[in-house]
């Protein structure tokens, strides 16, 4: 290929990590809807996007510590569920299709970010210790591995509604979210082989890897009202997308 057919993909991983390393969602979701949109089968387009995530999940992690953006006591609740239920999500993928969940859960991910719009807009945030995180780190993995995406959304947003700490989540999220990936990657690898690498995952790669280091730096810098009405404005915009094309 020239190198010229390698910059869409540069700059759909640009885009989509610049705005998952400063909102803690929406990598997946944004470069999926992206590919797709250029031509990438969906399948195809979720197997390269989880490669993809493998690295810049590691670079937005490593760049989230360096700025004492991660909750280490939450990481740690949160990452081994989610592998788990990463793992399980991909083994029933294989034989059973989650088409038939995800309009429901779309829906409840833009109810739950235009809840995010309205206090981002009407509340001073209190941090509050959030409650409920393994079984959130389980069912985030589990989507996000068998409905082609949703660890961010799922997490990010539920802890935010939870009281945690805007800066402190999204930097924990972005860090547990490579060993989630990890695990989902190989499963893809070991099902489509690593022709799946292709230049599309190149480009991809080349781009997120490029904006990691800023996302991780507009979420140590933004305030929490801002970071409150960003999540819910682009949980909402990719959930109502998302939902209108499954359901067209």
């Amino acid at each position: 290929m020239h190198w010229l057919e390698y910059l869409p993909f540069v700059a759909v991983g640009f885009v989509a990590q610049i705005i998952d390393g400063a909102l803690g969602m929406a990598f997946g979701v944004i470069s999926n809807t992206l590919l797709v949109s250029l031509g990438v089968p969906p399948a195809q387009a979720s197997a390269r996007v989880h490669i993809v995530e493998t690295f810049t999940t590691a670079a937005s992690g490593i760049s989230h510590v360096l700025h004492r953006n991660v909750d280490w006591w939450l990481f740690a609740r949160l990452a081994v569920p989610g592998i788990i239920g990463g793992a399980l999500g991909a083994y029933i993928l294989t034989s059973i299709d989650a088409s038939v969940a995800k309009p429901l859960m779309l829906t409840y991910l833009a109810l739950i970010g235009l809840y995010l719009i309205w206090r981002g807009f009407t509340h001073v945030h209190k941090p509050r210790t959030p409650k409920i995180i393994a079984p959130l780190g389980f069912f985030g993995g589990f989507m996000d591995a068998s409905g082609g995406g949703g660890w961010g959304p799922i997490v990010t947003s539920n802890l935010l509604v939870q009281g945690a700490e805007p800066r402190r989540v999204i930097g924990t999220v972005n860090t547990s979210e490579f060993f989630l990936t990890l695990v989902i990657s190989g499963t893809f690898i070991s099902q489509l082989g690593i022709a799946s690498f292709t230049y599309a995952t190149i480009g991809l790669l080349i781009g997120g890897l490029a904006a990691a280091p800023f996302g991780a730096f507009a979420a140590k810098h933004v305030s929490p009202r801002p970071l409150l009405t960003m999540v819910g404005v682009i949980l909402t915009a990719t959930s109502l997308f998302g939902l209108y094309r499954a359901l067209s």
